[in-house]
């Protein structure tokens, strides 16, 4: 049986996009190889969000070299979000002329068609479409996250944040019908999934482009499957976070006790040259709005330093909203030029010794939320997903509700399982806890 080997960079989105590729060529016939010498197919799902995932992409698909020259046979594809950006096809295969097959973001679920197509000449296969396709239901996924599973409710964004690079590369926002989501829910959670992700650049804004439902609609359809599950959800956008959705998630008794809402910058002046549509006082009404119908909801964010012209009032308005706030995790990062998009030509870019100093108050600020919070959970008893087992630590795991990771001693049956866990000591962001029989 031939092999296959897939590098995923990114987002969870792109995750789920390289299951439906392992779904492609699993229908095809082929199966996944643990390393890249024993596959037939080696395939790059990349990223074009910051810099360091494009050079690490670029630094492996130029290390194949000498595995293509042993191997004339072998096929090399590369697709994604690097891919789809104007004119990058063309150089990576000047670059790289042993690529076989180039594709980008808008015709990833015909992976089949171009492999065939290489198949049958010598010639690399490059197909890059310009515009967003119909959004095509039924591809084929082999999924690698039991008992967790992804679902996508949109394609594409509209927000046009003046950071972001997605809206050029993966279009303008299409919705999938109600329908298809809550079937392949209901599929997902009667083969075993106890957890389904939905996934969207920005969930919030779901049906927009239907026009007869909404994403409160959609989280209270699936919220009546009759079955034991959770559900989660990401991205969210302040902006779009409404009170209607904020009740649905309330009455739901399926929904994670947890929100991720990135604010990305706690400064007015900063939000506005980023192009969010919200102000912080927006954002802190959102909050209220949150913890007055589910008030023990955890609250997670992406927040951004260095963006161009920040100063250190602007960066003290940010810490000010994390010390606010208390979020219960926080993706924090330096903001990295984008070509194509409007942040790239601004003046005042920062400085990136200051941008790192910065970066560091924060991570130590957010730490310090996280150990508090992770001391409050010592001798409660908690319900835990098992998700895995973590072999350094010779312990299962798994999350609670509220996103929170545990370890525990336990065993194989509890792998998939709902199991209850007692909190015996806390370590920063993760705890360490004793099975409840």
């Amino acid at each position: 049986m031939k092999k296959y080997y897939i590098t995923t960079y990114g987002c969870q989105m792109n995750v789920h996009e390289s299951e439906k590729l392992a779904g492609i060529l699993t229908s095809l016939g082929y199966s996944a190889s643990e390393c890249e010498k024993d596959a037939d197919i080696i395939l790059f799902n990349t990223c074009c969000i910051r810099e360091n995932a494009e050079d690490r992409a670029d630094g492996n698909i130029g290390a194949l070299k000498k595995l293509k020259k042993q191997n004339k046979d072998l096929i090399v594809a590369v697709g994604g979000c690097m891919t789809q950006q104007k004119g990058y096809a063309e150089q990576l295969i000047k670059k790289f002329p042993f690529i076989d097959i180039i594709f980008g973001t808008h015709n990833l679920e015909d992976f089949k068609t171009l492999l065939q197509k290489k198949l049958l000449q010598k010639k690399p296969v490059l197909e890059i479409l310009e515009k967003e396709q119909q959004i095509k239901e039924g591809t084929p996924k082999t999924r690698t996250s039991f008992p967790n599973a992804w679902v996508n409710i949109t394609y594409g964004c509209n927000n046009f944040c003046t950071y972001c690079i997605v809206p050029y590369v993966r279009g303008r926002e299409r919705s999938r019908k109600l329908v298809d989501i809550v079937n392949e829910c209901k599929e997902l959670i009667n083969e075993g999934y106890k957890e389904i992700t939905l996934l969207g650049q920005n969930v919030n804004s779901y049906g927009n482009d239907l026009g007869d439902v909404d994403f409160a609609d959609l989280i209270t359809e699936i919220s009546k499957i009759d079955k034991k599950f959770r559900l989660g959800f990401m991205t969210n956008h302040p902006k779009d976070l409404s009170e209607k959705l904020i009740k649905a998630l309330a009455n739901s008794d399926k929904v994670c006790k947890r929100i991720h809402l990135p604010i990305q910058a706690g400064s007015n002046r900063i939000l506005k040259l980023m192009n969010r549509k919200y102000t912080r006082e927006d954002y802190f009404d959102k909050i209220d709005l949150l913890r007055k119908y589910i008030p023990d909801i955890a609250i997670t964010s992406d927040i951004m330093v260095g963006f161009p012209t920040e100063t250190e009032e602007d960066f003290l308005d940010t810490v000010d909203v994390v010390n606010r706030i208390g979020f219960a995790g926080a993706f924090t990062f330096v903001y990295s030029r984008r070509k194509g998009t409007p942040a790239d030509k601004m003046d005042g870019q920062v400085d990136e010794n200051v941008s790192k100093e910065r970066i560091m108050k924060l991570i130590d600020l957010q730490n310090s939320i996280n150990r508090k919070q992770s001391e409050n959970y010592i001798g409660k008893v908690v319900e835990v997903l098992c998700e895995g087992f973590d072999q350094k630590k010779n312990m299962y795991l798994g999350r609670d509700t509220y996103g929170r990771m545990l370890y525990f001693e336990g065993n194989e049956q509890d792998l998939g399982e709902f199991v209850s866990v007692k909190v015996l000591s806390a370590g920063g962001i993760s705890l360490m806890g004793q099975k409840v029989n």
